[in-house]
């Protein structure tokens, strides 16, 4: 069995620009190199054209080892994966990427229009189009000509070389960006400029892999996501898939059987003297079951639940207590 259910495919759906089967990499530890350390198990996913898709775990869940396998930076140990239907590691599929780590590493005495004149190059863009390229994506990210050209990048700030990470991203104009936590240690404002710049890039067609621990911006920005814990994907799909949608009704009550409340309520949960979870039927139904068990319903709202809840709930059913 594949570690997550992807969405059922319709014939109106395009082929997956990315796509994995039983994905699976193991890292060799310790002093004899004796010791194995499963990172990813089984994974199984597919990212369609035009999407924005976040990939959401803990610390050590395996999410930046995906990525790199997906890029090709580092090996997987079985399955097979393929960019836009090319094998993993394809010198052409990679000219048509573009890639943030989570940790970049610059050449702290070039300036930052050195660096992007250096990676413009790399992806052999002419003098002409890098002169072009260079100022749109500094106006994109945020960032003043005059400080690019005169400043060195040790002396940059965090949210600074952030942008400049992303500026190079997509220096290739790639119809593919990975970003690895492009939000992380970013300031209020520079989180508000990156979730601006990955909108601008949905609203050009092009297609978004991103990992991030900020699930209130995942939220608002991505078409579908999946959880990953211990390598191991657990759940994906879109939003609405798996939060419901927003005419799904949110009940609390107290009393009843567990057995047949979970038949009527889904993410049933018990806390302390009552119960909570999703409607998955109509309400007039489901209020007749109830007082055929003696049960009470405390109260019934439209919404739906918040990722952050969805989140910690997948991760408590796998085994996790605390992240």
């Amino acid at each position: 069995m594949d570690s997550a259910v992807n969405p059922t495919p319709t014939s109106d759906r395009p082929e997956p620009i990315v796509q994995t089967w039983k994905l699976r990499k193991v890292y060799r530890t310790g002093f004899w190199m004796n010791q194995k350390i499963e990172s990813l198990k089984r994974c199984s996913l597919s990212v369609y054209p035009g999407e924005t898709f976040g990939l959401l775990g803990p610390n050590g869940a395996g999410k930046t080892t995906l990525l790199k396998v997906l890029l090709g930076i580092v090996r997987r140990t079985s399955g097979r994966g393929s960019i836009f239907g090319s094998p993993l590691g394809d010198r052409a599929a990679k000219q048509r990427l573009g890639y943030l780590p989570e940790n970049p590493y610059f050449y702290d005495y070039l300036t930052g229009w050195e660096f992007l004149e250096f990676v413009g190059g790399l992806f052999q863009l002419s003098p002409s189009v890098r002169r072009d390229r260079i100022p749109q994506l500094l106006d994109l990210v945020g960032l003043e000509q005059s400080t690019v050209k005169n400043k060195q990048l040790r002396q940059y700030s965090k949210g600074m070389l952030q942008r400049v990470g992303m500026a190079q991203a997509l220096i290739n104009d790639p119809e593919l960006v990975f970003l690895d936590e492009p939000m992380s240690g970013l300031d209020p404002m520079g989180r508000y400029r990156m979730r601006q710049i990955i909108l601008s890039l949905q609203d050009q067609g092009k297609t978004v892999f991103f990992n991030s621990h900020i699930l209130a911006d995942v939220e608002q920005i991505c078409d579908r996501v999946a959880i990953l814990n211990r390598g191991e994907l657990i759940c994906s799909g879109s939003l609405d898939e798996l939060l419901g949608t927003t005419d799904a009704y949110q009940v609390v009550g107290r009393g009843g059987t567990e057995e047949i409340l979970q038949r009527w309520v889904a993410n049933l949960t018990f806390k302390y003297d009552g119960w909570h979870g999703q409607l998955n039927s109509e309400p007039q139904e489901f209020l007749a079951t109830l007082r055929l068990m003696n049960a009470e319903l405390v109260s019934m709202s439209r919404a739906r639940y918040s990722l952050e809840d969805f989140f910690m709930q997948q991760l408590q059913a796998s085994g996790i207590k605390s992240v």
